[in-house]
């Protein structure tokens, strides 16, 4: 590239005797006016040093030094440390105050839209397990959103995208690291969303009977009839077999009577009838029966059907007072209820019991006949 300028050159040609006298000739050139040559000047900026909040410079000037350089350059980079925490709580002590506001103000929130939807969802006339469900929802997606925002104030320079991934990957190693509880959780979603009982229901489940007092997002409660509070996890409950034994506000009781092989059939079954449509606890609705079963090893079986209220107590109670009205009726129509009949026979090929009972009871005579004379 030709240089634009020369700053020096030869007034009038050189003798060779100048040239040789003066030596080389010499060419000056300005870099500035080179295009595409950039002038830097000065070489880098010194580092200032950080500088330390109050804490750190009053740790520092409380602790004395001890003359020994390693000693006190350790003792120097704790003190910064600690300092610089301090320094780092009290500067994000504003925001950190602002976020606890906002908490507080998300836990009020999060009573009055529940009050709202409770109101709400009473009128819509939906389950209750459903209600629950939704107010559950609700309830969590408040408290998500309050402490979004509140991490958002603490730490401003995160971002609503990475705040939002930081929560997905964290649900993942929770979810790994407690995947029984979230079994159970989405099992009591399933649960409140689907099942057909409702809390005050009596359900058996796994061999445990009782009422369902209340169905958390992990467990539910239920009270046996003893009393005692069973805590089932919800996995249990969605795996296994449920009997609810108060979907309908009635069901179906049975009880087997006998009447002897003497007796009336038909008139057996009368009696039997007429004593069961006589009892408060039999429901009207549906016709009391009592139908023939067979024959059994010393009398003639009935069934008995009648329909009575569905809870366990009320079902216990229906079935003392029909058992207690047969009876009577049985006893006051002069219809036998037999004990079991057993038959013995004895085989001709051994003597020594024959002789036994023969003797036994040749000998109860004779005590008969002594006492009588």
């Amino acid at each position: 590239m030709p240089v634009p300028s020369l700053l020096a050159q030869a007034d009038a040609a050189p003798t060779a005797a100048d040239a040789a006298s003066a030596g080389p000739p010499t060419i000056e050139i300005n870099p500035q006016e080179v295009p595409g040559i950039d002038v830097v000047t000065g070489g880098p900026e010194p580092e200032e040093p950080e500088a330390k909040g109050a804490v750190g410079e009053a740790l520092e000037d409380l602790v004395p030094e001890t003359g020994n350089e390693s000693v006190d350059g350790a003792v120097n980079t704790l003190t910064d440390a600690v300092g610089g925490m301090v320094d780092g709580f009290i500067s994000i002590l504003p925001q950190l105050v602002i976020a606890i506001l906002v908490l507080i103000a998300t836990a009020f929130l999060v009573k009055l839209v529940d009050l709202m939807a409770r109101k709400l969802m009473a009128r819509a006339k939906l389950r209750e397990s459903l209600r629950d469900l939704f107010r559950i929802f609700i309830r969590t997606g408040i408290w998500f959103a309050g402490i979004l925002v509140a991490a958002l104030i603490v730490f401003p320079s995160f971002e609503f995208g990475q705040l939002v991934a930081v929560a997905g990957l964290t649900s993942i190693a929770l979810g790994f690291a407690f995947q029984d509880i979230f079994e159970n959780f989405f099992a009591g979603i399933l649960i409140l969303w689907r099942f057909p009982f409702e809390n005050g229901d009596f359900i058996e489940v796994d061999g445990l009977t009782g009422r369902v007092e209340d169905v958390e997002i992990r467990m539910t409660h239920i009270r046996k009839t003893n009393g005692e509070l069973v805590l089932v996890p919800n996995s249990l409950i969605f795996k296994n077999k449920v009997t609810v034994q108060t979907n309908r506000p009635h069901v179906r009781q049975e009880l087997a009577v006998g009447i002897a092989y003497g007796e009336s059939i038909a008139e057996g079954r009368r009696v039997i009838l007429d004593a069961v449509n006589s009892c408060e606890s039999v429901q009207r609705t549906v016709k009391p029966e009592v139908l023939a079963s067979g024959f059994g090893a010393s009398s003639i079986d009935f069934d008995v059907i009648w329909w009575a209220e569905s809870r366990p107590i009320d079902a216990r109670r229906s079935r003392d007072e029909v058992i207690e009205a047969i009876k009577r009726a049985l006893d006051d129509a002069g219809i036998e209820i037999p004990y079991p009949y057993r038959t013995l026979t004895f085989s001709k090929n051994e003597p020594d019991i024959i002789g036994a009972v023969a003797g036994r009871t040749g000998g109860t005579a004779g005590e008969d006949q002594a006492g009588g004379g």
